[in-house]
C-alpha cells in the first residue's frame, strides 16, 4: 500500500513538473510573440488617449475601462478563434489579412499625416460637440473599440505567425496570455498618462515646495506629452503598417523593397560603427515608414477619386 502511494505521488510529482514547464514554455512563447507586436502595441497605447480627451475627469478611468473591456472582447472572443481556425484549416491566408490590415494601418497613418500639413479638421468633431454627454460617451468608446480592432487583429495575427508551429491547445493558451497581458499593459499606460495631470493638480497642492513644483510640471507637461504621443502613434502606424506590406510582399517572391530597404540600413550601420545596431534599425524603421506613407497616400487618394466620395470615414 505504502509502495504504491509512494509510487503515485512519484506520478503526480511528475506531472507536476510537467505541467510548469510547459507553463513555463508557455509564458516565454507568449513573451517572444508579443515583443514582436510591440510596435502594433505603441501605436494602439499611442492613440487610445484621445478617445477620453474633453471629457471630465472623473468619466476618463470609466472610459478606459469599457474600451479596455472592448478590447479583451475583441481579441479573445471575435480574434483568437477565428486566428486559431485559419492557423488549422487555412495558414497560407493569415500573411495576406496581415498585410491588408497592413495596409489600413497605413492608410489611417497617412491620412494623419495628411490632415496635420493640411490643417484640416474633422468635420464631425463639431456635431460632436453637440451631442450630450452621455452620447458622445458611447460614441466615443464605440469608435474606441473598432480602432482597437485593426490594432489588436495585427498584435494577434503578428503573435500567432511567431507560435504557428506549436500544437493548437499551446496556441490558444500563449495567444491568450498575449491577449491578456497586452490589454492589461495598453490600457493600464494609457490610464496613467490621461491621469497625470490629475496626479500633478494633487502635488500642486501640496505644502512641500518641491512637490508643487513636481505637480506644476506635470499639469503644463501634459499638453506635449499627448501632442507627442499623437506623432509617435502616427509614426508607429506607418512604421508596423509598411513593415507588415513589405515583410508579406518578401513571403510572396517579392522581395525587392525588404532587400532595398535592408541593404541601405546595413550600409548605414557599417559608416556608424559606433552606434551600427541602432543605425541599422533606424533607417530600416524609416524605410519601412516611407513604404507605409507611399502606400497609406495611394489609398486616401484613391478613396478620395471615388464619385460621390468625400474623406473616407472611420
Amino acid at each position: 500500500m505504502s509502495g504504491g502511494l509512494v509510487a503515485l505521488l512519484d506520478d503526480v510529482a511528475a506531472i507536476a513538473r510537467l505541467a510548469a514547464a510547459s507553463i513555463d514554455d508557455i509564458g516565454a512563447a507568449a513573451a517572444k510573440a508579443g515583443v514582436k507586436a510591440v510596435g502594433v502595441v505603441v501605436d494602439d497605447t499611442a492613440v487610445t488617449p484621445r478617445y477620453v480627451t474633453g471629457f471630465r475627469p472623473e468619466r476618463e478611468l470609466p472610459i478606459i475601462w469599457r474600451i479596455a473591456r472592448g478590447s479583451l472582447r475583441n481579441k479573445v472572443l471575435l480574434i483568437l478563434p477565428v486566428a486559431l481556425l485559419l492557423s488549422e484549416v487555412l495558414p497560407q491566408a493569415i500573411t495576406p489579412i496581415l498585410m491588408l490590415g497592413g495596409a489600413y494601418l497605413c492608410f489611417e497613418g497617412a491620412e494623419k499625416v495628411m490632415e496635420a500639413f493640411g490643417g484640416h479638421h474633422d468635420s464631425a468633431a463639431e456635431s460632436e460637440a453637440k451631442l450630450s454627454s452621455e452620447a458622445h460617451e458611447k460614441q466615443m468608446v464605440a469608435g474606441a473599440i473598432r480602432t482597437d480592432f485593426i490594432l489588436s487583429a495585427e498584435i494577434m495575427a503578428i503573435a500567432l505567425a511567431e507560435v504557428a508551429t506549436e500544437p493548437l491547445w499551446s496556441r490558444a493558451l500563449i495567444l491568450l496570455v498575449v491577449a491578456l497581458v497586452i490589454t492589461a499593459l495598453v490600457y493600464g499606460v494609457v490610464g496613467l498618462i490621461v491621469k497625470m495631470d490629475d496626479f500633478g493638480l494633487r502635488l500642486a497642492e501640496r505644502p512641500s515646495g518641491g512637490a508643487q513644483a513636481l505637480g506644476r510640471a506635470l499639469v503644463r507637461g501634459m499638453p506635449a506629452v499627448l501632442g507627442a504621443l499623437s506623432v509617435i502613434g502616427t509614426a508607429a502606424m506607418l512604421w508596423v503598417g509598411g513593415h507588415i506590406v513589405v515583410d508579406g510582399l518578401e513571403k510572396f517572391g517579392l522581395g525587392g523593397p525588404e532587400h532595398f530597404i535592408h541593404d541601405l540600413a546595413v550600409a548605414a550601420g557599417h559608416a556608424a560603427p559606433f552606434a551600427e545596431g541602432f543605425v541599422e534599425w533606424l533607417v530600416e524603421t524609416i524605410g519601412s515608414a516611407v513604404v507605409g506613407l507611399v502606400i497609406g497616400s495611394l489609398i486616401v487618394a484613391a478613396l478620395h477619386l471615388r464619385p460621390g466620395k468625400g474623406k473616407a470615414a472611420h
